[in-house]
């Protein structure tokens, strides 16, 4: 009877050691998916400043349009944090995608902004944080594979709800809907060399930017 009991204690301690060395390597993985996320947060915010300073430098030549833009932006602008999503950061790229392709057609009808050197700087910093939020966005999606992974095996998938722990979802990179309208109108405007076509899209524009 006492070797049984010793026994069935000595499988309750391994398991209890298990589970404790489980949850410690899920949170590490749970730990470096934040910090990751971040990370993004932290440049998406600089990569902002920088589209807003830009936003700044066009209105010598679109003021009005640049104020709506602007407040648009300001009313759209979110915090990435830790807790947030995939879909979260998707979204701020979107609307720094939109309004940058909306910057571009700007700089067709006005060149002398382009050789401004304040906007040269400016674009390339808001090229350095996007540098930067792919080399984040690389670590995060590392961070999730190897949580995912670790959650999809056996015995650990038994216990990983019980533990507070999900799979997460990756951070894709791809072309947002208001991504590809303003190509298809930049590419009408360079095709007949009109700025109308331009103008007839702007509302276009606005309202996926609102959306």
């Amino acid at each position: 009877m006492l070797p049984t009991f010793i026994a069935i204690i000595a499988i309750a301690a391994v398991a209890v050691l298990w589970m404790i060395s489980t949850h410690r390597r899920l949170a590490v993985h749970d730990e470096h998916i934040g910090s990751a996320m971040s990370q993004i947060g932290v440049q998406l915010s600089g990569r902002m400043d920088a589209l807003m300073a830009l936003l700044e430098l066009t209105k010598n030549c679109a003021e009005q349009e640049s104020e709506i833009w602007i407040a648009a932006i300001q009313s759209r602008r979110s915090t990435i944090t830790a807790k947030s999503t995939p879909n979260d950061v998707l979204r701020q790229e979107a609307v720094i995608a939109t309004s940058l392709g909306w910057i571009a057609m700007v700089t067709e009808r006005c060149p002398e902004l382009k050789a401004n050197q304040a906007y040269k700087k400016t674009m390339d910093s808001v090229q350095a944080f996007e540098n930067m939020v792919r080399i984040s966005r690389l670590i995060y999606n590392d961070s999730v594979m190897k949580l995912n992974r670790e959650i999809r095996m056996f015995p650990v998938s038994m216990i990983a709800g019980m533990l507070g722990f999900r799979q997460r979802d990756y951070l894709e990179e791809q072309e947002t809907r208001a991504e590809a309208i303003l190509q298809a109108v930049r590419e009408m405007v360079r095709g007949n060399g009109q700025q109308k076509p331009e103008q007839s899209n702007q509302s276009i524009k606005m309202e996926e930017l609102r959306t």
